[in-house]
Parts: structure tokens; C-alpha cells; sequence
């Protein structure tokens, strides 16, 4: 069971988050909205609930397996987005569950979400992951290869590309954040096909002002929330 301090703890985080995500789009882009993610690893429904019911409508989750465990005790008034790697053989399992799929970085994997969402007849919103930060131990498609890899995929019917994501270097320079947000643009401009153009998802909590500075529609945000990651609650 959840204590009525950890509850008292979660409001007042989220609170500090919006006062910062709203002081921060006041100061870089007043003409521009952002969308704050509940980032779900580890914690309990319970608390997720609870950050729900204090008007968070976007959830973040990281691994299939902990989704599938936890998704029926979900608030349905969330939306639920898978932001972790996500290997072809777990597509099937999350289909149906999530409304939008971050952590695209090949086309083998796009065409398999393809290939389930015409079964379930659905387009599946999905951004690409760019490995920003070039890191050996994270996913992602090299920055170089991104416009070849949209391109790519215009011509599955059942996804919509949606924009990009990335997971910057811890304490990464603020060039890593502004070369996100000129790939963004580029995208944008490029005006593909099959495509709506309108999410870079870049931020969580230990950058997520800077990387609204640098045109970042979403933040996800974790630790900041829910506090240190310790255990599942389920």
C-alpha cells in the first residue's frame, strides 16, 4: 500500500513540474504547447492512478512485460505510449494497448507494427528514435541515416510517422539538444508522405527545461515525479 505521504509527495512534485514546464515555454516558446509523460517503470498503478487523477493524461512505459502486468489496473483516461526498446516479437502483445510508439529505430521493427496494426485495422502513431548522443549502449537510429529511414517507411499504410525522440547523453551540451530540435525541423519540412509532423519528445528529469528550450513538445518525466526508482508494486 501506497502511504498518504507518498501521495502528498507525488502531488507536490507534479506541481513543481508544471510551474517549470509552464515558466520555461513562457520564457523560450510562449507560442508553443507541452506535454508532460508519466514515466511508469517501477511504479505502482496506485501511484500512477493517483498522478492521473491530478491530471496527467499521458503515460510512458518502458518494458512489455511490466506493462502487460499493470495495464488492466491503468486509469483508461490515460493514454498509454511505449517509450522503451521494443524488440519485433513483443508487437503484438502492445498493439492494441498503446496509442503511440516512441522507440521506432529500424524498419524491420516499423514494418512489423505495420503488419499488426493492418491486422487490427489501426494506424499506429510512431516517432523515431534518434541516437543523438551517438552511445554504444543505447537504441536508436544514427542521425545520419534518420531521413533515409523516414523515407523508408512512407509507404506502410497502417503507421503514421508523428516526429522523433531521443534520449540525450546525461549532462549533454546544449548543441546535442539543438541538433534534435534542426533534425526535427528538417523532418517537418520535408513534408513525407504518410506523416504529421508535430512531436519531438526530449526531456526527462534531469533536462527537461532545456530541451523545451530547444523545441521539445514532450517531456517524460520519472524521477522527478514518483521519486527514485526502488521496486514494483504490483
Amino acid at each position: 500500500m501506497t502511504a498518504p505521504n507518498e501521495f502528498i509527495e507525488i502531488e507536490e512534485n507534479l506541481k513543481e513540474i508544471q510551474a517549470k514546464v509552464s515558466e520555461a515555454v513562457r520564457r523560450y516558446r510562449p507560442e508553443t504547447a507541452v506535454e508532460i509523460m508519466a514515466v511508469t517503470k517501477t511504479v505502482s498503478p496506485e501511484k500512477i492512478n493517483f498522478a492521473v487523477s491530478k491530471g496527467l493524461t499521458l503515460l510512458g512505459e518502458n518494458r512489455v512485460q511490466e506493462f502487460l502486468s499493470k495495464k488492466d489496473s491503468y486509469d483508461k483516461s490515460a493514454q498509454v505510449h511505449m517509450i522503451g526498446h521494443l524488440q519485433t516479437n513483443k508487437v503484438k502483445y502492445i498493439i492494441n494497448d498503446v496509442a503511440m510508439i516512441q522507440s521506432v529505430d529500424s524498419l524491420k521493427l516499423a514494418g512489423e507494427i505495420n503488419k499488426h496494426a493492418a491486422k487490427n485495422n489501426k494506424v499506429m502513431d510512431i516517432l523515431l528514435e534518434v541516437n543523438i548522443g551517438d552511445e554504444a549502449s543505447k537504441s536508436g537510429v544514427d542521425k545520419n541515416s534518420l531521413f533515409q529511414l523516414a523515407e523508408q517507411i512512407q509507404p506502410l499504410e497502417n503507421i503514421r510517422l508523428r516526429g522523433l525522440m531521443a534520449i540525450p547523453p546525461i549532462g549533454a551540451d546544449e548543441k546535442i539538444f539543438e541538433q534534435m530540435n534542426i533534425l526535427y525541423n528538417e523532418l517537418k519540412d520535408k513534408k513525407l508522405g504518410n506523416s504529421l509532423i508535430d512531436t519531438l519528445s526530449m526531456g526527462m528529469s534531469g533536462d527537461y527545461e532545456l530541451a523545451i528550450k530547444h523545441g521539445s513538445t514532450l517531456v517524460r518525466i520519472g524521477t522527478k515525479l514518483f521519486g527514485a526508482r526502488k521496486y514494483l508494486e504490483v
